[in-house]
C-alpha cells in the first residue's frame, strides 16, 4: 500500500501529487482498473499475447 507522509510546511496538494506519481509507479490504479471486471483465461491470454507482440517489436 502507498502510503506518503505530509512533510512539515508543505501542501496537500503536493503530497497529492508524490502518491499519485508512487501509485502509478507501482501499479495500483492499473491493477485496481484490471480487476474491475470478471475477465475470461481466454481474454487474459489475448490481451498476454498482444501485449508481448507489441514489446517484440
Amino acid at each position: 500500500m502507498a502510503e506518503v507522509k505530509i512533510k512539515r510546511g508543505e501542501s496537500v496538494d503536493k503530497a497529492m501529487r508524490r502518491l499519485k506519481k508512487k501509485m502509478d509507479k507501482e501499479g495500483v490504479m492499473r491493477e485496481i482498473r484490471a480487476h474491475r471486471h470478471f475477465e475470461k483465461p481466454s481474454e487474459k491470454r489475448r490481451r498476454k499475447a498482444a501485449r508481448a507482440r507489441l514489446r517484440a517489436f
